[in-house]
């Protein structure tokens, strides 16, 4: 998988392709349906299949205070598109020259010159260009004189209507990796480098791998019955606490991850960590005690939790 910025022309060997060009946040069973095209369109013609994607979100810069709302990091992304068939992750930097970019512009510069893209496939609801100008109609219009042919993928749907990142987003809110993961056809994962903490887990027993949050959206604070998915392919499971940990002084917003029967250093390591299920929220405890006794409870639900976990179902 090549990952390339739109600061470059493409090189030669990945031009004339298929682009899937969206924002692909989440890649949720939506987005997969959108590359899936692609790539089935980029097989059947001999032509590499690239996926483009904005970073930063056009939200963030719009709207630079919104607050964190990422599903998936650039490099869960890329794997993503990977494993679904992509030659190629193609960033377009969303910045103020980008965001001034007219529809027809867009598509004779950027997609054509700058990508060679000779086919483009998109969800029916995007919008690109100043102003949001352009849609899969104008692709069509506008780029079909210039030899750039069109394709829209339709909304993928549940009993509850279209499968959206943002309904993604509300699970999460509301507690609900299980409704996450169904529309995300996978756990949702939280990815990053474990960091140095102050290490009081050890101190009770529990050593915990500590990320930080960075730009990833916050679901729900409380504990959570947890996967770690290591470098090296190992998986781990353990339990969470995602929140800032009332019981300690000064709070700091974290995602502690202790898993089971597991001994070995991770500082600096990049890991990601599942989110299986909500056990319950944070709590202020009185003592070091009441936490451990907490905890072993919170450790022995998790258990319960993962044995009977089918990821597969």
């Amino acid at each position: 998988m090549e990952r390339l910025t739109c600061d470059r022309p493409v090189p030669e060997h990945l031009r004339g392709g298929v682009v899937a060009l969206g924002n692909f946040d989440g890649f949720h069973r939506g987005h997969q349906a959108v590359v899936g095209a692609a790539v089935a369109h980029g097989r059947a013609t001999g032509r590499p299949v690239l996926v483009a994607s904005f970073d930063p979100h056009p939200v963030r810069y719009f709207r630079p205070d919104t607050p964190p709302f990422r599903l998936t990091s650039l490099d869960q992304r890329a794997a993503l598109f990977a494993e679904a068939g992509a030659d190629a992750m193609l960033l377009f930097n969303f910045n103020e020259r980008l965001a001034n970019v007219g529809a027809a512009e867009f598509i004779s510069d950027w997609l054509i010159g700058r990508t060679g893209a000779a086919h483009v496939v998109t969800g029916e609801d995007f919008t690109f260009g100043k102003g949001r100008s352009g849609n899969v109609g104008v692709l069509a219009e506008l780029g079909g004189p210039l030899g750039l042919t069109a394709q829209a993928i339709g909304p993928v749907s549940d009993a509850r209507g279209p499968i959206s990142s943002s309904r993604i987003r509300e699970a999460l809110v509301a507690g609900d990796p299980i409704e996450a993961a169904r529309l995300l056809t996978r756990p949702y994962r939280i990815q990053g480098k474990v960091q140095h903490g102050d290490k009081l887990g050890r101190t009770i027993g529990f050593p915990t791998a500590n990320i930080a949050m960075d730009r990833y959206l916050r679901p729900k604070y409380g504990i959570y019955a947890v996967r770690g998915l290591l470098p090296d392919g190992r998986m781990l499971e353990g339990a969470a606490n995602l929140g800032i940990r009332p019981t300690f002084d000064p709070p700091k917003e974290l995602l502690e991850a202790y898993f089971f029967d597991f001994a070995e250093s991770l500082y600096d390591v990049c890991i990601e960590v599942e989110m299986i299920a909500y056990i319950r929220p944070e709590a202020k405890f009185d003592s070091l005690e009441a936490l451990t006794a907490q905890m072993d409870k919170d450790c022995a639900e998790a258990k319960r939790i993962l044995a009977a976990y089918n990821p597969l179902a």
